[in-house]
């Protein structure tokens, strides 16, 4: 019930912003609090911390109405791995993911509006806090309270470094000294109209950010919470985006040698996800409990996975990401796909398509639409660390990296003494971020980033076009369009929502 009162008092304080008209532009993603508002306690930047949190998951008031479907976590996993080649679609759907399968995107897309307008309102709450305990002069400053203000620099930067992924060029696809970036809002109280800044002043205000709040953090809370750690995390993964490859290294060698943190063992990573807020791999997550469940109407698992009741599970592991596994059958990670048989013991199809569901997202408790969705874990480290080693050419220590993961994950016998022919060490370290870190939101922005094309050269309804032909269950349509999505393709990047378009004539649209 705590909970549910910090998020009630959250939403009073933001004062949701609907304007008087029955347009569907009727939301306001620019809404502001004034300290004013706030008790300007201990208590107080606590309860609005903890309720900017609580916005990651929870179902928000937006365009008048709540939508089952509509919480931060679900478009953040949806709009980054159904726009990848890693989850194929399994049928038509009006569910507004279907545009990331298809990159049919609009500037009235529901789940990017969204998205966009919970990503402000968590700043926005971050900026009040930050100005009551740095400006107010009312709150006696401890360790404590520069811990949560740390908490509310950490949550700004992930909040600006996630929308810079969805709607602006990644530095390493464009110009980013030119090319617009994202509104930065960095106090409480700003004018509505703003332009957008620049991809590297953005970048640089992620970077600041991040690094004000690891010179904050020194107490803990749990892993529900941000910590100096988390912040480093984030820092290495910002750094890579940038390709600054020694501060990425840097940066994962702080959170590995913090001593924190220990690699899940081969025997105990199958039951990592449903038990991450536990696990010592575990740097940040989202806590969910039972009260938070959406079950099969809005969970994260609610599409890609159904044990015939539990969900819709119309989205799969694709063809292209089990060509890659299927080099290692022993590899643990395939505990993580679930092969759904017929009778018979063959494999059952939909629509042409086979079905092999993700867990990943299931199971806490025992409850197919449970878990509490892991942000930053150490294998990523592991592996930002190795990316930055094979750029800049030291290939001992890259595959140093690589080879801790992969004997921690069954393959000990499997381990690299070397590149294989026809292969670069950058193709190897790629290779193994995508099965290590599958269906967690890195796969689209990995393959940008390194200038790899998108292929999807597999049948799925992904395929702009395609409605409900009347398809036999196991054998897919020959002679379909394949979809390669270039890197550099401007279709990668949501369109800016059009409520922002309208209500703020100084911010420019995508192309």
């Amino acid at each position: 019930m705590k909970v549910k009162y910090t998020i009630q008092v959250l939403f009073v304080l933001f004062a949701v912003g609907i304007l008087s008209s029955c347009s569907k532009w009727d939301v306001s993603p620019r809404d502001q609090i004034s300290t004013e508002s706030l008790s300007e306690t201990k208590d107080g930047i606590v309860n609005v911390t903890n309720g900017v949190y609580a916005l990651f998951k929870d179902q928000v008031e937006f365009n008048g109405f709540i939508d089952d479907n509509n919480s931060y976590l679900r478009q953040y996993f949806q709009m980054s791995d159904f726009a990848s080649d890693d989850i194929v679609c399994g049928q038509v759907t009006t569910d507004p993911l279907y545009y990331s399968f298809t990159y049919t995107h609009s500037p009235d897309q529901a789940n990017s509006r969204f998205f966009w307008y919970v990503s402000y309102k968590m700043i926005n709450g971050t900026n009040t806090v930050i100005d009551i305990i740095e400006n107010s002069g009312k709150i006696e400053r401890d360790n404590m309270v520069n811990q949560i203000l740390g908490e509310n620099y950490f949550l700004r930067a992930f909040s600006e470094f996630s929308l810079l992924k969805f709607y602006a060029k990644l530095p390493t696809a464009g110009n980013p000294d030119s090319d617009p970036g994202i509104i930065l809002r960095t106090t409480a109280n700003e004018p509505a109209k703003k332009a957008r800044a620049t991809v590297t002043e953005s970048y640089n205000q992620v970077i600041a950010d991040a690094t004000m709040a690891a010179s904050l953090m020194n107490q803990s809370r749990g892993k529900e919470f941000a910590s100096k750690e988390a912040a480093w995390a984030l820092l290495s993964r910002a750094y890579l985006y940038l390709e600054d490859n020694n501060k990425a290294i840097a940066y994962a060698d702080s959170v590995i040698n913090s001593g924190r943190f220990t690699l899940e063992s081969a025997s105990s990573f199958p039951s990592y996800f449903p038990n991450a807020l536990a696990s010592d791999e575990t740097i940040f997550l989202i806590a969910y409990t039972q009260q938070d469940n959406r079950g099969k109407f809005g969970s994260i698992a609610s599409m890609i996975y159904s044990d015939g009741n539990s969900g819709w599970g119309e989205e799969f592991a694709s063809e292209s990401i089990r060509a890659d596994m299927d080099d290692h059958l022993e590899d643990i990670r395939w505990k993580y796909i679930d092969t759904l048989h017929k009778d018979d013991g063959s494999i059952m199809t939909k629509n042409g398509i086979q079905v092999f569901y993700i867990t990943k997202f299931s199971f806490q408790d025992g409850d197919p639409n449970l878990s509490s969705p892991v942000m930053f874990r150490l294998s990523e480290m592991y592996l930002n660390r190795a990316e930055g080693y094979a750029k800049n050419g030291d290939e001992t220590k890259a595959l140093a990296d690589v080879n801790e993961i992969r004997k921690n994950r069954g393959l000990e016998g499997s381990l690299y003494n070397s590149v294989p022919a026809g292969e670069t060490l950058l193709d190897v370290v790629l290779k193994e971020r995508r099965l290590e870190l599958a269906f967690e939101g890195h796969r689209t922005f990995d393959l940008i980033r390194n200038h790899k094309n998108i292929v999807r050269k597999y049948w799925g309804y992904h395929i702009k076009g395609i409605q409900s032909p009347d398809i036999d269950p196991d054998n897919p349509p020959t002679g379909y369009p394949e979809l390669v999505i270039n890197w550099n393709d401007p279709i990668i990047n949501y369109f800016i929502p059009a409520d922002e378009i309208l209500a703020n004539d100084l911010c420019v649209q995508n192309p």
